[in-house]
């Protein structure tokens, strides 16, 4: 197969997958592999789930689209369930993470707007991913996603994630003009990097006191990748908007941004739209994913599985010369190495069966499906161990960093 005809925006493996079931997925030879990535968080209750195919087969025997400009019966059910579950007020669907991220940063403006901020910023991270549209890029980090785009719309304060007395520095000298905090309550892209203890509470607070809509971009995050539902559950936290896609479909597009208080009142009539979003396949099959977590306890699975999952890599890897910490929540696992691996994620796959992601080039991540059982727990452990045998030579870690960079 050739790609000569697709622009050049990925460097895809020497993989391609014919079918999945579970938590495997099959290649053109027939070969099966051990799926540890799930598309990126996003096939949580795994491949080909016999009550998903179902769904989408009767629902596109009877209406996939009609537009907005009608009332959509799954929209409504999926908006409720979501409601209820993040204890938010009201929702907007659209086709995509970037998507919500974009919809919550017009929140944002929106409420400065109301505020009389004439140009009102949003805190952001380091090191953040947001999408890569030219807002969220904007809101986004990295030279690498942002090469070539040096003029990006919006007015952004990036700062140290984790870092309370920079968030209050901002707010001593920035204060008036500042109308949202927009952050990952883990950071995925950057390497599954966790804030510390009380860090959320504290901006929780803050945004309270100050009257900025603290805004959780929960799309890595959520739909009980964690362990919760949300990522911010575990520390007790409801943020005033939320941002969903990835799991919510299991690989049918739909993205989700949740509001609650005075800013799911922000947006009237025609101040926001999407021709596709909200359709009755996608919201469908997202009310039939929800079911399943429920219905089949991966919530606790993740958990459980997780938690054995983070014990055994850092058994396992405890003495591993390249192997600088293992971290995570639930099943978003991050293993950082000393020094960039490119071809690590090929070594799995090829000479071990097993699929990882390596991101930002030298951190290893594990998002494996929410229904992951104890059995393939140790096939990762054993797949990633075997995997790192012999990397102490490989390559040299600033030609390594300065491609991976680019890539």
């Amino acid at each position: 197969m050739t790609a000569t005809c697709l622009m050049n925006t990925y460097q895809p493996l020497p993989l391609s997958f014919t079918r999945g079931l579970g938590t495997r997925l099959w290649d053109q030879a027939g070969r099966e592999y051990l799926d540890a990535v799930a598309g990126v968080a996003v096939t949580g209750v795994g491949h080909s789930h016999p009550r998903l195919v179902s769904v989408i087969s009767e629902q596109a025997g009877l209406l996939l689209h009609t537009s907005n400009l009608y009332g959509i019966d799954w929209q409504q059910r999926l908006a409720q369930r979501l409601t209820r579950l993040a204890g938010m007020d009201r929702a907007f669907f659209n086709n995509s993470g970037a998507e919500a991220n974009e919809t919550a940063l017009k929140l944002a403006r929106l409420h400065g707007w109301h505020k009389g901020i004439e140009r009102p910023l949003v805190i952001v991270m380091e090191n953040a991913f947001h999408g890569r549209t030219l807002g969220t890029l904007a809101a986004s980090d990295g030279p690498a996603v942002r090469l070539g785009l040096n003029s990006l719309p919006g007015d952004y304060l990036k700062l140290p994630f984790g870092d309370l007395a920079a968030l209050e520095q901002a707010a001593q000298a920035h204060g008036p003009r500042i109308a949202a905090v927009l952050m990952e309550p883990i950071q995925g892209e950057s390497g599954i990097r966790l804030a510390p203890p009380g860090y959320l509470k504290a901006v929780r607070e803050l945004c309270s006191r100050r009257n900025w809509l603290l805004m959780l971009d929960e799309i890595q995050t959520g739909i009980g990748r964690t362990g919760q539902w949300f990522a911010c559950q575990h520390d007790g936290v409801i943020p005033d908007v939320m941002t969903l896609a990835k799991g919510l479909g299991n690989g049918i597009p739909i993205g989700a941004c949740l509001a609650r208080g005075k800013a799911a009142q922000l947006f009237t009539p025609g101040s926001h739209g999407s021709t596709f979003g909200g359709n009755p396949l996608a919201c469908r099959v997202a009310c039939t994913v929800l079911e399943i977590i429920e219905e089949q306890g991966l919530l606790a699975n993740a958990k459980r599985q997780g938690e054995h999952l983070l014990q055994r890599l850092r058994v396992e890897l405890a003495d591993h010369p390249q192997v600088l910490q293992v971290r995570g929540l639930g099943l978003m696992i991050g293993i950082e190495l000393k020094k960039p691996q490119r071809e690590l994620a090929l070594r799995a796959a090829q000479d071990h069966g097993l699929l990882i992601n390596v991101t930002r080039g030298t951190t290893i991540r594990l998002l494996p499906p929410l229904i992951i059982d104890e059995r393939e727990v140790e096939m990762i452990v054993h797949g990633i161990s075997r995997t790192l045998q012999g990397t102490e030579g490989d390559g040299d870690a600033a030609k390594e960093a300065e491609m991976l960079a680019l890539s």
